[in-house]
């Protein structure tokens, strides 16, 4: 017997089970506290990877309901350096973005190899900032953007998955938007502007005969159910979108909700960008 390792128990157990909160109603949980148009609250700070040439760090504000966590993000960049030798020749700077989920941040526990979903977050955001980074200042150099999740918008209350971490990734894109633009900015990679991340859905929470209406910052626990989202990539000085991801279904018939979920997605970001612009401002005094 090895006198060092903690060894389990000899017999089968069985794991705790816990009530909800008050054992509420499912139904009369999902409620959203703040205003359609507002956002919730956010905390961003650069420089807290010594290491590395920028850093940012960014948490977003928990969920009135509890039990829910808010989205935290750690983003380091490494660069620009010279190409390795081997490399063809760019006379722009090679943007290289990498997205991983903590294994421990979401309902479903993460593996530690990177699945479609985390590639094609890593596929947007590189979309995003390059619309934003002035690239060929830097010919012949390369520039990685890793960011971690540590944790994401999840309800740790329910059991099962119900389908909520399709658009947790909306919040989750719009996060690594806004926290590698501060953490270029901490590197010292002049960009165009800076570019901010928001998100707007069509949500639905008074059963399937209730008016569809139009949120930002949507949590998928708040609500019933949501029917359609756009994460928004803005430029505020130059009015730009330089990224774009809808998921979800709307009427072709009707474009001026389609237009109207953009604009809400673009008022979102600029709310983010107004958070971007203090910390960066509040780091340089």
């Amino acid at each position: 017997m090895d006198r060092r390792r903690i060894n389990g128990p000899s017999g089968a157990t069985i794991p705790p089970v816990f009530d909800d909160a008050g054992s509420q109603d499912l139904a009369s949980v999902k409620s959203r506290s703040r205003p359609p148009n507002a956002t919730r609250k956010m905390y961003l700070r650069t420089g807290v990877t010594p290491s590395a040439s920028g850093s940012a760090y960014l948490e977003i504000a928990t969920s009135a309901k509890p039990g829910v966590s808010g989205l935290k993000l750690n983003c380091s960049v490494h660069g620009p350096r010279s190409l390795p030798r081997s490399a063809p020749f760019s006379p722009h700077i090679v943007l290289s973005t990498h997205v991983k989920y903590a294994p421990f941040s979401t309902q479903q526990r993460r593996g530690y190899l990177r699945d479609p979903s985390e590639r094609d977050l890593a596929i947007h955001l590189e979309a995003a900032l390059r619309g934003a980074i002035i690239a060929d200042r830097w010919p012949k150099s390369g520039v990685d953007i890793i960011i971690s999740i540590v944790e994401g918008d999840q309800d740790r209350e329910t059991s099962k998955s119900q389908g909520d971490e399709v658009w947790d990734m909306m919040n989750a894109l719009s996060g690594c938007i806004t926290v590698a633009a501060a953490a270029l900015a901490d590197a010292g990679i002049d960009c165009v502007d800076t570019v901010a991340g928001g998100v707007a859905a069509l949500v639905q929470d008074a059963g399937d005969d209730s008016t569809p209406s139009i949120v930002v910052d949507p949590i998928p626990s708040e609500h019933g159910k949501i029917l359609a989202a756009c994460c928004v990539a803005y430029l505020p000085t130059r009015d730009e979108v330089t990224n774009l991801w809808f998921r979800g279904d709307l009427p072709a018939s009707d474009m001026d909700l389609y237009t109207s979920l953009v604009e809400n997605g673009i008022r979102a970001s600029k709310n983010a960008n107004c958070v971007l612009i203090d910390c960066l401002t509040e780091t340089v005094g």
